[in-house]
């Protein structure tokens, strides 16, 4: 396979979590009437519960790929994440509707981590995070336009007809995976199922301190990404009364927020991941600042507006400059345990932005005052962390000049 034809696959791999995620975000008003309509705040519980599921499933799908192949495990995946979406797509309560949504995130954690370890099987270090780069450019077309297409969907089938376009979606992408992809994790390489092994394993990973760090900087980027994906319908909506056009500008956002990929996979290598990562954040706690200063007086509608949209697409600008970045540094020591690494660092980080990002969620007021305030909170401890970990990187490597 190509390097073109192999970013496109995995960002196709990724875009599976984008598209299960944006494209509900315009059925959540009619989900919250036809299922909860006594507590609408609850129908964000779809977004965070499928991060969840994806999480929970994250521990145990890159174990099982280092053991049994690569292949095996994404296609597992596939068939569990499209079984739950039929589920899903019957279900007449919001319980039902959530423990399948909960099912749908264990099958889309399989193409999630063990797409991370295939392009760590392949490249390393800076080529990693370049790759990754590539990876996350197409990845911003689908929150671009899933908005859009479930809107079209809704106004065609329903909300439940989204649920059609994930089984098709995934099955796409499984189809692709069998007939193009060679397995990368060959047997001689492969780590036997055991406890005991992945428990020793895990005690090396944690070891480094930088790996460390990495997933705390990584759990707190990615709970600014889910808090304001679980509240920014809400107020384009409830806000500023703009609920119908939010497909189009949440979109336009993602189109521009889309360049900081592009631009990483461009500086990344002469920069260095670390000191791209603490300058976006620093400024993202700027950014939140002023949104917070904002948010306490009295702007004209149409300036409060606008300076929403510029925040919401200066925070997910901060996520294209962050992740991919945080990923290859947590993964730079790891390559011979690449399944068991991808799996862990993912599986903590999301657990633990669903965790920050729901009680920010459910707080909801009808204006953006609480995510503002949170995302400046985790902006700012995830720079104060990143900071730490230039001083330990200073420290190792003065220690054999020291001696």
């Amino acid at each position: 396979m190509r390097r073109g034809e192999l970013v496109a696959l995995i960002a196709m791999m990724f875009a599976t979590i984008a598209f299960s995620i944006d494209a509900m975000l315009p059925a959540l008003p009619e989900i919250a009437e036809a299922l909860t309509p006594e507590n609408v705040n609850a129908a964000q519980l779809i977004l965070t519960v499928f991060v969840l599921g994806m999480g929970l499933g994250t521990f145990v799908t890159g174990p099982l790929s280092d053991a049994y192949g690569r292949k095996k495990v994404v296609l597992g995946g596939c068939a569990l994440y499209i079984t739950a979406a039929i589920v899903a797509a019957q279900a007449q309560s919001l319980e039902v509707l959530l423990a399948a949504r909960l099912v749908q995130g264990l099958g889309a954690a399989g193409p999630r981590v063990v797409a991370l370890a295939i392009i760590r099987d392949l490249v390393s270090g800076r080529e990693m995070a370049r790759i990754m780069s590539f990876v996350l450019v197409v990845f911003t077309l689908v929150p671009a336009l899933a908005p859009s297409l479930g809107a079209v969907i809704i106004a065609f089938a329903g909300w439940r007809g989204i649920f059609g376009a994930f089984v098709l979606f995934s099955v796409i992408s499984a189809v692709w995976l069998t007939v193009r992809l060679p397995e990368t994790h060959p047997p001689e390489a492969r780590r036997p199922l055991r406890f005991g092994a992945l428990v020793e394993a895990a005690r090396e990973m944690f070891g480094h301190p930088i790996v460390r760090l990495s997933i705390l900087v990584q759990s707190l980027t990615l709970g600014i990404m889910f808090a304001m994906l679980s509240s920014v319908q809400q107020v384009y909506d409830m806000t500023f009364g703009r609920g119908d056009e939010f497909p189009l500008w949440f979109g336009a956002v993602a189109i521009c927020a889309g360049a900081a990929s592009f631009l990483n996979a461009r500086i990344v290598v002469k920069l260095g991941m670390r000191r791209i990562i603490t300058t976006i954040l620093s400024l993202q706690v700027v950014a939140s600042g002023v949104m917070i200063l904002l948010s306490l007086i009295s702007l004209p509608e149409t300036a409060y507006f606008a300076t929403f949209v510029i925040w919401q697409a200066t925070v997910f600008f901060m996520i294209g400059l962050s992740v991919g970045n945080l990923n290859a540094i947590a993964m730079e020591p790891l390559g011979h345990i690449a399944g068991l690494a991808a799996s862990l660092i993912g599986a903590i980080s999301t657990v633990a932005a669903v965790i920050l990002a729901v009680p920010v969620g459910l707080m909801f007021d009808g204006t953006p005052l609480p995510l503002a305030c949170a995302i400046f909170v985790e902006a700012a401890l995830a720079v104060t962390l990143m900071r730490g970990m230039r001083r330990i990187e200073a420290e190792t490597e003065a220690a054999p000049a020291a001696a």
